[in-house]
């Protein structure tokens, strides 16, 4: 993940270099998995559509962007601060000495779990280890991990395991991010040469011992998770730079940079990962295939329908990693940002970052309070809905639908914006007997048809005691 989101102007402005930046995400280049029980999973997946992200390591200490300030790129996520940024290593050496000081003492999943439960997420993907390597699990195979720092002493210093206990119990499908890159093992940044990049210190192919260690070291850290850390439903590998050679799409600025072919075997890791976990929906980010179960375009929501499983990781705030002072989405915002990806045919996986000390921001919980009062009076425009492909946007109006015969309107309305005294919806086609009615009223709505559109009539009687929303669902049952 990089440093900060993007504007939401910027989000919807942007689409045009999502096509270039994901077009590995073209519907052609899509495999269907052939597994029945992926299938199966994958549907489930689908239905949930609401997650929580969490980005949470060493880096929270310092305020700063997650892993990428150690990565010798003159890229804006890269930009060291502090009394060593001129001393690449020096700066390594004192940011890797951040273990000895990691004590997230108010530490208590169980709060994150109700309260992202409250706001209507149901699935949750929970950053294991990112690109600086620090587990936060406790691998046998690296002393670089929470286990070994002062909160090592804590009954819950296996802050994974915990973690995934605590949404468990709340019912959420569990995930596990997983940095396939690791900038702390000598196999990847091999000491010998020093890192020039994001990329292995060494040539894979010049040094094929070297490559093989780091892909067996890669294959352990991920047999861990996947056999001692409870049912799993999600592995999500980033690090997209790390993939054969041949699966490099020459047309994406950032790919064309992949100096070498990284292959770790993919097939050999999702075999061993599904013989623990039957089902296991795999997602290896921007690599196209068949080990890339859903799609996942990071800060960006395509203008169109997408066919394919698709997912948009988002910041709530402007980082993925905690800093101190966020500057968090209005939940108005973020719940016109989850209609239009639903209605799309996408998930919203919603990141939030804790604090060193073990807890999100109050603003946080602030937000995730505010969206669950709407999801208990909406929810069923959400779950178990599919995007719509024939209505489309129409004004503020985004579409979704549930079978054949029911489709839901989400109004996204403007702050201290009054409910319309009528609708007009194209496209749609319906019965005379259909019915029409808003989420939260007990009331049927009139409707007719007036230049091949369908009518919706609101009295004023009615309208006048429906609160104010972030967006008020009309549901028509055809």
């Amino acid at each position: 993940m990089r440093k900060y989101a993007y504007t939401l102007a910027i989000l919807f402005l942007s689409y045009s270099l999502f096509a270039q930046q994901h077009s590995e995400q073209n519907h052609d280049k899509y495999v269907v998995p052939s597994d029945p029980q992926v299938k199966t999973k994958l549907n489930q997946w689908q239905n949930v559509k609401f997650g929580l992200l969490m980005h949470w390591g060493v880096y929270s200490q310092w305020g700063i962007v997650e892993s990428w300030s150690l990565c010798p790129e003159d890229e804006g996520w890269c930009e060291r601060r502090g009394p060593y940024k001129d001393n690449w290593y020096e700066y390594k050496k004192a940011y890797e000495n951040l273990k000895n000081t990691f004590n997230p003492t108010q530490f208590t999943p169980e709060k994150w779990a109700s309260a992202a439960k409250n706001a209507g997420m149901k699935y949750v993907v929970f950053t294991t280890k990112h690109h600086d390597g620090f587990c936060m699990f406790d691998s046998k195979y690296t002393d670089y991990k929470i286990t070994k720092s002062p909160f090592g002493s804590n009954a819950r210093s296996n802050v994974a395991k915990e973690v995934f206990g605590a949404f468990r119990k709340e019912g959420f499908m569990i995930g596990a991010y997983f940095s396939k890159p690791d900038w702390n093992t000598n196999d990847y940044w091999w000491s010998y040469f020093p890192p020039k990049d994001r990329n292995p210190s060494y040539h894979p192919k010049k040094y094929p011992q070297k490559w093989e260690s780091f892909k067996n070291f890669t294959y352990n850290q991920i047999e861990e998770l996947m056999s001692d850390y409870g049912k799993m439903d999600i592995l999500w590998l980033d690090g997209g730079w790390v993939r054969p050679f041949s699966s490099i799409d020459t047309t994406i600025s950032w790919q064309k940079s992949i100096p070498f072919d990284q292959d770790i075997d993919m097939a050999r890791i999702a075999k061993m990962a599904r013989g623990h976990q039957p089902g296991l929906l795999v997602v290896d980010r921007t690599v196209s295939g068949e080990f890339e179960n859903y799609v996942t375009p990071e800060h960006q929501i395509p203008d169109h329908y997408m066919p394919i499983p698709w997912e948009t990781c988002m910041t709530m705030g402007d980082s993925w990693s905690y800093i101190p002072k966020e500057n968090y989405k209005s939940a108005r915002k973020l719940i016109h940002i989850l209609a239009d990806i639903v209605s799309k045919n996408g998930n919203l996986l919603l990141n939030i970052a804790p604090s060193p000390e073990g807890d999100f921001h109050p603003e946080a919980y602030q937000r995730l309070d505010e969206i669950g009062k709407w999801m208990q009076i909406n929810n069923e425009a959400i779950y178990e809905t599919r995007g719509d492909n024939q209505v489309g946007r129409q004004g503020k109006m985004v579409f979704t639908h549930k079978g054949d015969h029911t489709t839901y309107a989400l109004y996204c309305a403007d702050e201290n914006e009054t409910i319309p005294s009528n609708l007009e919806i194209a496209n749609l086609n319906l019965s005379k007997t259909a019915k029409i009615s808003l989420l939260g009223q007990k009331e049927t709505l009139k409707w007719s048809i007036k230049n091949g559109k369908v009518a919706v009539e609101i009295p004023e009687k009615l309208a006048k005691k429906i609160p104010n929303s972030y967006a008020w669902v009309f549901k028509i049952t055809k």
